[in-house]
């Protein structure tokens, strides 16, 4: 297993993941449809919305992890 101090890193890198294949996904068939190279097309949106949320979860998690405690009052 992994050190506990890359617990952000990977947090980030597992979040950006979910995240970012699904809204590809969706956005891939919003924008095109179904058509018979879909899953290329998603796969390949897939690789770059990772590349961009993995560094932008990594900054902004902390930021919104501040925000929710202060808008619940913790």
């Amino acid at each position: 297993m992994f050190p506990t101090r890359f617990q952000p890193i990977l947090f980030a890198f597992i979040m950006s993941g979910f995240m970012a294949f699904l809204m590809s996904g969706i956005l891939t068939f919003i924008n095109l449809g179904w058509f018979t190279e879909f899953f290329y097309a998603w796969f390949r949106a897939y690789a770059y919305a990772h590349a961009c949320a993995f560094p932008l979860v990594f900054i902004f998690a902390p930021l919104s992890r501040k925000l929710s405690f202060r808008l619940t009052g913790q």
